[in-house]
């Protein structure tokens, strides 16, 4: 049986509906048979998608969009508060409902597993959500990132788990109980919301606390940040933790992981019910971190019930979301991959896994990248520099804002100085329509390019590899 739409959520208006997030939400409130509308600043696949599920999509934004009976707008913190939308919602005494909240409300009747922490959560929510499936155990999900086409971020399935991705970077994961929560790694980020580290630990076990009774929390054993929130939450009432990574006193112990190309094979010790056991499963991404991402997947499917052994083969069926290091194509033996990476953990992890795949055909790592955000630039463009710095060679293009304003003195040059500084091969970009020339004048076959970064850096993918292949 379906479950019931909030009364609130009958009618919604969804401002910026094509984001990951709120595209998601949108879907399952249709399919559970909501009359769903939204707007976005501009057509995308998308909104096609969503059109096709029934969804009303506005190209811009205008108050008389705002249909007469709807009966909430829904928001991200990305929205701002000059919105025309949102003032007509406010000129109308309309409730404003925060997409957390929405995701809150939508997973309330089904056991929720929340996938949280400052890395990796679209790909080990997607994991996870890929593999119930092909379990024919019919999740619901919501992820941060399209599986494999437009629209395939979320689902509204018969069965009775809910697979979500949890942000913290504005807070919004407080509004959850699941009854599974995974903690991949706890970093600072999102300076404009976080001070210090020390609030986002605090952030972070808060959200532990909004773990059900009985519930379990699997956390990375191997992670800084996350041994941290571990020792915090340790003999005291509050859910049952499980603890997976490299060190030997993991409850699920990752034992081996053998690159093979583009992909891993990955080896576990952990307890099936029948004692201590190893299983060994196929991940379709490279890279250790990838393969860790699908143990915490692992993990958090048997916390929930799900027998080891299936769902460890079950993982093999996951074949990649969109921008986490995603094929692009390959054009006269180079490939064009695209990577979601913008904090420096990230950019490292990327750069590593693909130089081992590079390195093994005799190739080079190319990369494009756009910082994101100024806020970020400014307390970590030396970072990002270093590891760009691990690249053979790196083009580096001018800040996405975001929904941020600039910052003076904040700009791609504290990155390209710092990776010079590192005896980095890099250079500017700043103009966006000359990227493709560079790139193909540089590359060789055998030779990796690699567009990076959360910005729209990932329209240059495409580019590049028409340009390759002139």
């Amino acid at each position: 049986m379906t479950p019931a739409v909030p009364p609130v959520l009958e009618r919604p208006h969804f401002v910026g509906i094509g984001g990951a997030g709120m595209s998601g939400i949108a879907k399952i409130l249709a399919r559970r048979g909501a009359a769903v509308a939204g707007s976005d600043h501009r057509d995308s696949a998308t909104a096609t998608a969503l059109r096709s599920a029934g969804v009303r999509v506005h190209v811009g934004h205008a108050a008389d969009q705002l249909a007469p009976d709807a009966t909430a707008v829904v928001v991200s913190s990305a929205i701002r508060q000059d919105n025309p939308e949102l003032a007509e919602a406010a000129r109308r005494g309309l409730p404003v409902v925060h997409r957390s909240d929405a995701l809150a409300a939508l997973m309330a009747d089904h056991r929720a597993v929340a996938v949280a922490g400052t890395h990796g959560k679209t790909t080990t929510t997607s994991m996870l959500a890929v593999a119930l499936t092909a379990l024919g155990l019919a999740p619901s999900y919501a992820i941060g990132g399209d599986l494999d086409a437009p629209g395939s971020n979320a689902e509204h399935g018969d069965g009775d788990l809910f697979v979500a991705e949890a942000d913290e970077s504005d807070r919004s994961f407080h509004r959850y109980a699941p009854e599974v929560a995974v903690v991949l790694n706890v970093e600072l980020d999102h300076h404009a919301n976080y001070a210090s580290l020390e609030e986002v630990q605090a952030s972070f076990e808060q959200f532990a606390d909004r773990i059900v009774p009985g519930g379990t929390l699997v956390v990375n054993a191997d992670q800084a940040g996350a041994r941290e929130l571990t020792a915090r939450l340790a003999g005291r009432a509050g859910p049952r933790i499980v603890t997976y990574g490299e060190a030997a006193e993991a409850d699920v112990r990752v034992l081996r992981v053998r690159p093979v190309g583009l992909t891993s094979d990955v080896t576990v010790e952990l307890d099936t019910g029948e004692g201590r056991e190893e299983l060994t499963f196929r991940v379709s991404v490279p890279g250790r971190h990838y393969a860790h991402n699908a143990v915490a997947a692992l993990a958090a499917g048997v916390a929930a019930g799900v027998p080891a052994a299936g769902l460890a083969a079950a993982l093999g069926s996951y074949t990649g979301v969109r921008r986490r290091l995603q094929v692009i194509g390959e054009a006269n033996g180079v490939q064009v991959i695209d990577s979601y990476a913008h904090h420096p953990t990230e950019m490292t992890a990327d750069i590593d896994a693909l130089r081992g795949a590079a390195e093994g055909a005799g190739g080079r790592v190319l990369i494009v990248f756009q910082p994101h955000l100024f806020s970020r630039t400014r307390e970590l463009g030396t970072e990002m520099g270093q590891a760009l710095a691990l690249a053979d060679a790196s083009l580096v293009l001018d800040i996405y804002p975001a929904r941020e304003d600039p910052i003076p003195g904040v700009t791609s040059a504290l990155i390209t100085d710092a990776a010079r500084a590192a005896g980095a091969d890099v250079r500017p970009a700043p103009a966006r329509d000359t990227v493709a020339d560079t790139v193909a004048g540089m590359a060789k076959p055998g030779d990796l390019v690699v567009t990076m970064g959360a910005g729209d850096v990932t329209d240059l993918g495409p580019v590049v590899l028409a340009r390759l292949g002139a």
